[in-house]
């Protein structure tokens, strides 16, 4: 049997810490795998060095001739961030006549030059891509672009296909079309390595995995009997982190009108050019609900969203009202965009380096990216406390983008609460964490809904991994013209349910 790669002494140093260490791996033709490990565990930093994003290593990466001709294409999330960033700052829409710039469509990344052909069809048809195949890639869902980049890789042809969690961002239509093509790529010439952050995003038809703790190889072997090891189970799954008291709310330098729902939209319609993404929505959110917006990629989420938080000038005009006013009486975004506490995927991925845990909190007072004002002991403490209060004490002095990518969404959890907002906006909080990570911040969430007048919107893909204290569901249910926004409210679970 050919060994397509091999690993001999490997490691990577990345801003002085170890993120690699002595790792001995062999891939032979013929298997398949995945590479298994927490958050932080050296998952990406091993697809960087497969894929010479990473160079700055040590020891020896052996290539087969059939590899170096062929070579690796890599499916992450981060290259989907890179494309859009390039797009933006390509973007002259301020200097065309029509004050539009696509920037690249879908079927240009895909194509790469290229003329259409079968192969080209037979996996935009596969993957139902048809309609946004011309659309630029700013403006598809997170579901959408995982879609056009795999599809990209595979008409590469590449030797070995790097998945980096691949199911991440996928409504459940949308991950079980990915599992289908996931195994037809199993059973095919191209070698696979997948990236998984829990046991059962492990593929049955996965030959061979690799677990990684620490950048050091934990195990490594067939999937039985890695899987099965009780070492790889207990690092799995690890005993959680005592949650400690919330602190006092601080000050809010603003009221509420008495006796008025948070939120309120009436009959509200959004459309850019012939596309319709909302159609007549309605939703009124009271002091006492914590609601769960769901529903499929491209579905029109993150539009709702942005004209709750001010974002959107499409609110302009509609019957919208945010904190009993109605948008467009006045009110300055700043207004609006104060009474939230934001998390999301993006403001972690784009946080400013360099700076200590304490101080990413800290930075929640100001709404930064950085901290640039003037802070003082009453905010320190304030950051501090619920920084105990989220299990986060010891990491108080750490430098933020030293920590795991799981630790970093809980430290933002605390950022977001550290002004005491009227509503925690939670934008797929869960996307890109382990499993001990998720249980985690969900159990923090419920620990903020309990002991807090906060109140929660939380929005997924779907409404089957949310916090128990959820009462209201909004769902994007889909209709012959579109989705409709349905409201279904229940009573909150048990905390712990």
């Amino acid at each position: 049997m050919e060994n397509l790669l091999e690993l001999r002494d490997v490691s990577l140093v990345y801003r002085a810490l170890p993120a690699l260490r002595n790792i001995n791996w062999t891939v032979s033709s013929g298997q398949q795998w995945a590479c298994l490990g927490p958050n932080g565990s050296g998952k990406t930093s091993l697809a960087k060095i497969l894929s010479r994003q990473a160079t700055h290593y040590s020891g020896d990466v052996v290539r087969s001739a059939g590899l170096q001709q062929a070579g690796v294409a890599y499916v992450c999330f981060e290259q989907a961030r890179t494309l859009c960033e390039r797009d933006k700052k390509l973007d002259d829409s301020e200097f065309r006549a029509d004050a539009s710039d696509p920037g690249t469509t879908v079927e240009k990344l895909i194509l790469s030059g290229r003329e259409p052909d079968e192969r080209f069809d037979h996996w935009t048809e596969r993957l139902r891509m048809r309609h946004f195949l011309h659309r630029g890639l700013r403006f598809i869902s997170t579901g959408e672009m995982r879609k056009t980049l795999l599809v990209s890789a595979i008409l590469s042809e590449p030797a070995l296909l790097i998945l980096d969690s691949p199911l991440d961002g996928l409504d459940r239509a949308s991950q079980r079309e990915m599992h289908a093509v996931i195994n037809e790529l199993l059973h095919s010439r191209i070698t696979v390595l997948m990236l998984c952050r829990q046991p059962e995003d492990v593929p049955a038809d996965i030959t061979h995995v690799m677990v990684l703790d620490e950048g050091r190889v934990l195990a490594c072997g067939t999937r039985e009997s890695t899987l099965a090891d009780a070492q790889v189970q207990a690092l799995m799954n690890p005993p959680m982190a005592a949650l400690g008291e919330l602190p006092a709310a601080a000050a809010r330098p603003y009221s509420l009108p008495p006796d008025v729902p948070l939120l309120a939209l009436h009959n509200v319609s959004v459309q850019y050019g012939d596309q319709v993404v909302l159609r007549d929505v309605n939703w009124v959110m009271e002091r006492t609900t914590h609601c769960c917006i769901s529903g499929p990629n491209g579905c029109g989420k993150t539009t709702l969203l942005s004209l709750v938080t001010g974002d959107n000038h499409k609110a302009y005009g509609q019957d919208i009202t945010l904190f009993g006013i109605r948008r467009g009486s006045g009110e300055s975004v700043w207004d609006i965009k104060q009474k939230f506490g934001q998390l999301d995927t993006q403001l972690q991925l784009n946080f400013a380096r360099g700076m200590r845990v304490v101080e990413v909190v800290v930075s929640g007072f100001f709404d930064s990216i950085g901290l640039y004002d003037d802070w003082g002991d009453a905010q320190r403490t304030s950051a501090e406390q619920w920084l105990g209060a989220l299990g986060l004490s010891a990491f108080s002095r750490e430098k933020y983008d030293e920590l795991s990518f799981g630790l970093q969404r809980m430290v933002l959890l605390a950022r977001a609460m550290v002004k005491s907002p009227v509503i925690l906006l939670l934008d797929e909080p869960t996307l890109g964490l382990d499993g001990y990570h998720r249980r985690l911040l969900l159990r923090a969430l419920d620990h903020i809904a309990q002991h807090s007048d906060t109140q929660l919107i939380f929005v997924s893909h779907s409404a089957g991994e949310t916090p128990a204290c959820i009462n209201q569901h909004m769902v994007f249910e889909p209709r012959d013209d579109g989705f409709e926004l349905v409201c279904h409210q229940e009573d909150p679970r048990p905390a712990g349910s």
